[in-house]
């Protein structure tokens, strides 16, 4: 099974992260950001990946390090988890409707980082969450998974639509690029690596 499991501890955050590429069963996330944990649980159930997060942040200044720290975190459990990477699809896409809003992801799991973020929230907060703090998530996980990630809000009027679709559009995404297709032979690039 392709899995991994991360402690990270600094000055200003602990974070206990678990990811199963292969087992949808478990999606547990607590990080003491309410609006974050959501967005989480619906990145993992439409990635179907097993996640279990427990991140305790310094979330009385706000919830910046938090939630930069467990995109740091889940960015590496999941280039773990996906070792050499034989078999895999590699890319992945989603267009995805939520109300009003309409989203197009696409992912290349590529070994180099680079995110294209395309959304404007108009609304700066959801919650306890500064929605600032979507495009931060996305720079700490696109880094350290060394992916290539384009995040599109095509249009839409609600920020937590917007935010969501995001969230939901690269757990999908991201399903179709971690899955094994029996017809590719080793790694799915003319170069040989991943």
């Amino acid at each position: 099974m392709r899995t991994a499991e991360l402690s990270r501890v600094t000055g200003e955050t602990d974070i206990q992260i678990k990811v199963n590429l292969d087992d949808a069963q478990k999606v547990e996330v607590d990080t003491g950001v309410g609006f974050f944990d959501h967005m989480l649980i619906l990145l993992a159930r439409h990635a179907r990946i097993s996640l279990t997060v427990k991140a305790v942040g310094d979330i009385h200044v706000d919830g910046h390090h938090t939630v930069e720290d467990v995109g740091i975190a889940l960015g590496q459990v999941l280039r773990e988890a996906l070792g050499d990477k034989v078999g895999i699809e590699r890319y992945g896409s989603a267009i995805l409707p939520m109300d009003e809003t309409l989203a197009l992801v696409a992912i290349d799991l590529s070994g180099r980082a680079y995110l294209v973020f395309n959304a404007e929230f108009e609304n700066p907060r959801l919650g306890d969450f500064d929605t600032e703090l979507v495009e931060e998530f996305f720079v700490a996980l696109t880094n350290n998974l060394a992916a290539n990630v384009h995040l599109n809000v095509l249009y839409g009027k609600n920020s937590h639509h917007k935010a969501e679709a995001l969230f939901k559009g690269f757990g999908r995404s991201l399903r179709e690029a971690i899955t094994i297709n029996p017809e590719i032979t080793g790694v799915n690039s003319t170069k040989g690596v991943l």
